[in-house]
């Protein structure tokens, strides 16, 4: 009866997993292969999966990065997205280990406030936002918007940190420091490569919302064209007169960044956060 059931359990298991794929995975792959396709039998047949040997091209791709300046837009962004990632995990590791190994009034509120701060809809911060950068020149710079996503990633990374660089065993920064390693030195050489699964993660997750973010970059940066993020140039494409086929290239082309980042961070992400740091 046991083996019964766990057969029964065990194909249950697998129909999930294969439905679950289905519907995550569907249309992500329909959209590539759009992308392939002429637009002309896009419009024929669009209920067609796979083109016709004769009919595979990619010149929607060209046409998105180039035509319609998807590439300028992509390389803003990364800019962006890297220099608000990075200002805000080393922001977000000295706040959050402050939080977990500091004595000070009110820590234990700490964690609750940073959580509050970004939960603030961004259209509350936006006209106070928008007034601070023109008084000091930032609107339409790119500049402007990385203090803005820094300001805006800063708490939940370190709300995600502080998490992480609690599990890291207090006994061996307690080690270091009495091998004569300072502050600074214990985060350097035992904090961080102890909590670098969980650093790894919070850089992508930051990343992900400055490549991502819409709202402040059209408040900021919608009269210059030539400074657009992925956000707003991929906004312009689902316009009615642009075909499906570059609108599912551009599509396609922007989630790319975001993918190879996850896969090159994979091995991080996996790893245990205090493997071997500490025997029993």
């Amino acid at each position: 009866m046991r083996s019964a059931e766990d057969r029964v359990l065990g194909v249950l298991r697998w129909a999930v997993i294969a439905v679950a794929v289905v519907m995550t995975a569907g249309p992500l792959l329909y959209g590539v292969l759009l992308s392939v396709r002429p637009y002309q039998s896009v419009v024929s047949e669009p209920l067609d999966l796979l083109p016709a040997p004769s009919e595979f091209t990619v010149d929607s791709y060209p046409t998105a990065m180039g035509e319609f300046g998807l590439g300028g837009n992509m390389w803003n962004s990364l800019q962006v997205a890297l220099v608000t990632a990075g200002l805000a995990i080393v922001l977000s590791i000295l706040g959050a280990y402050a939080a977990v190994r500091l004595r000070f009034f009110g820590r234990d509120a700490v964690n609750v406030v940073f959580l509050g701060v970004y939960l603030l809809p961004g259209i509350v911060l936006a006209v106070p936002l928008f007034v601070l950068l023109s008084r000091i020149g930032l609107t339409g710079s790119l500049v402007g918007l990385v203090f803005v996503y820094t300001a805006q990633t800063v708490p939940v990374a370190l709300y995600m940190l502080r998490t992480y660089l609690a599990a890291v065993p207090s006994s061996v920064e307690e080690a270091a420091m009495i091998d004569g390693c300072g502050r600074i030195g214990v985060i350097r050489r035992v904090v961080l490569p102890m909590a670098l699964p969980g650093v790894a993660a919070t850089v992508l997750y930051v990343f992900m919302i400055a490549w991502n973010e819409y709202l402040f970059a059209l408040l900021f940066l919608v009269a210059d064209r030539d400074r657009w993020t992925v956000s707003l140039g991929i906004a312009q494409l689902t316009e009615f007169s642009v075909p499906t086929t570059v609108l599912m290239a551009g599509s396609i082309a922007i989630t790319v960044p975001v993918v190879a980042g996850f896969f090159l961070a994979q091995r991080l992400l996996v790893t245990g956060l205090t493997s071997g740091a500490e025997k029993g």
